[in-house]
């Protein structure tokens, strides 16, 4: 099963990589739609919310078609509110199975994310029903089929003491309590949606809900413009005693219903029983095998100063402070082993280099970029690459020497200092996006440990110009090329501008740094 998902999440991850690329080009890293998917489905929910709140106030369950032919004749307000509503609703699932899909591509769906991918799906399945029950409420032919389908399958359980299907017969007028409940759910799913959203996101610190301000303007713009532009109209009404000849089914809450329909129940419920559990079952089905997994982090708590950063960086609350064992005061942090993903962005947080997955904290860090260096020789690149393997590759022109990790928000800066300290001109560092890191937040802070004084800084005494940081990510391997000459020849124009020093002046500074170290 793991080999089919790895094969899966190739073929899928070098479309979408593409995509990604085209989109950073259009809009840029911060703006890329596809990086905010889940930010823009509670986005969607906010719309709907707002949006749903003014269509309640119109709404008749005594006369639910006519009610929501009324609002619709509202030129000024009800058509296109209504129109926004709808094309929210759509919004909304599609930019959730777009965020399921990014997190199968990306492998983020199994161990300690396997409660976000649960609960993503119970989310997505319960935006479905809420939007089955809002269509139902319209009571039109598409709504007609889709109760009428609905206790067809639900009929096949043995827990009703008679059938529901009878209600629609045409016998006698459906009851005003039908389309009350209908209601009832559709308002009341909400609040439930909050709460799986607040278990969905649990295991994170600091969730990003929302998307950036600008992107949630434009967003909203879009679908305001295109409902003002094309407003959704009214199908015929449902008619019990009439077999609807045809029926404008909805492509995102009505798309099963041409299989369905040609199902009897309990097939129904069988094809559907499957599907659901081999998408639950994904990340026990298709995680690594235990030899394969990666080792969760460790502290060393007998040497931990307590500084608390680690705790603090830590994108999935994994490192928690507490009391020191023994007779000792104080706190040391700990890493919750079922909480950790090994991301080991708590080695590059820790400056005295004592946490972070086996043989990737700090320390060791430092003995493979030693044993690294000691293989230069006579051969000292102008430009050191320390590059993510998830992010753009700049390939290894000429005088630069490469440095691969798995994630840049876990290198230490120590390393970026060995390495301009064994003879490298500079040092080159690439990063993934900001909005579409595996681990989420180790771009951010390798920025600011690099740039603004962030625990482990970059000691002052480094020349930051002979430093660079580069978002970019995977499919953009062009832009970093071109990014790396340009800094090749900055540093080419350093290195002159150093030889041309006066001997005194290079004397004096070597002896500077020979003291700060």
């Amino acid at each position: 099963m793991r080999g089919f998902v790895t094969w899966a999440q190739r073929g899928a991850g070098a479309v979408l990589t593409r995509v990604d690329a085209a989109l950073d080009r259009l809009y840029g890293s911060r703006f890329n739609p596809l990086y905010q998917s889940g930010a823009l489905v509670v986005l969607c929910m906010v719309v709907l919310t707002a949006t749903g709140l003014y269509l309640t106030l119109f709404y008749r369950v005594g006369a639910p078609y006519d009610s929501v032919q009324r609002v619709t004749e509202q030129a000024w307000a009800g058509r296109w509110i209504r129109a926004l509503h709808r094309y929210a609703s759509d919004a909304a699932v599609a930019a959730a199975a777009l965020h399921a899909f990014r997190l199968f591509v990306q492998d983020r769906f199994w161990g300690p994310r396997a409660l976000a991918w649960v609960s993503g799906l119970v989310l997505l399945f319960a935006v479905l029903v809420c939007g089955w029950t809002g269509y139902v409420m319209v009571w039109d032919v598409q709504a007609q089929v889709l109760a009428v389908e609905g206790a067809r399958i639900l009929d096949a359980l043995p827990i009703f003491s008679e059938p529901i299907g009878r209600a629609f017969s045409g016998e006698r007028a459906l009851p005003g309590a039908f389309f009350f409940l209908n209601l009832f759910a559709h308002i009341g799913l909400p609040v439930g949606l909050g709460l799986l959203l607040w278990l969905h996101v649990s295991r994170l610190a600091r969730p990003k809900l929302l998307p950036p301000r600008g992107l949630a303007w434009a967003t909203v713009g879009i679908l305001a413009t295109v409902s003002i532009a094309w407003p959704v109209g009214m199908a015929p009404p449902a008619d019990l005693l009439r077999v609807p000849a045809g029926a404008p089914y909805d492509l995102f809450y009505a798309f099963w219903l041409p299989v369905s329909l040609r199902l009897s129940a309990g097939a129904v419920w069988g094809v559907g029983a499957a599907i659901a559990l081999a998408v639950l079952l994904v990340p026990a089905l298709a995680r690594p095998a235990r030899a394969r997994r990666p080792p969760p982090s460790v502290t060393d708590e007998e040497r931990c100063t307590a500084c608390m950063q680690c705790h603090i960086d830590c994108p999935y609350e994994a490192i928690a402070m507490v009391e020191r064992p023994g007779s000792l005061k104080g706190t040391v942090a700990r890493v919750t082993p079922e909480l950790c993903v090994s991301c080991g962005i708590c080695a590059g947080s820790c400056a005295p280099m004592l946490v972070g997955p086996p043989g990737r904290n700090g320390r060791q860090q430092m003995t493979d970029v030693r044993a690294r260096t000691a293989q230069w020789r006579g051969a000292i690149p102008d430009v050191a690459i320390v590059s993510c393997e998830r992010a753009a590759d700049p390939g290894a022109p000429a005088g630069t020497a490469v440095h691969r990790v798995s994630c840049a928000g876990g290198v230490h800066t120590s390393v970026v200092e060995q390495l301009l300290r064994a003879g490298a001109g500079g040092v080159f560092l690439v990063a993934c996006p900001t909005r579409d890191c595996r681990e989420r937040e180790g771009p951010q802070w390798l920025s600011e440990r690099l740039y603004h004084d962030r625990e482990a800084e970059l000691q002052a005494r480094v020349d930051r110009r002979r430093v660079r940081l580069l978002h970019l990510g995977a499919g953009r391997g062009r832009e970093a090329r071109a990014e790396l000459e340009r800094f090749q020849g900055e540093i080419a124009a350093l290195r002159r501008e150093t030889e041309a020093e006066p001997e005194l002046v290079r004397l004096c500074r070597s002896v500077e740094e020979e003291v700060a170290t």
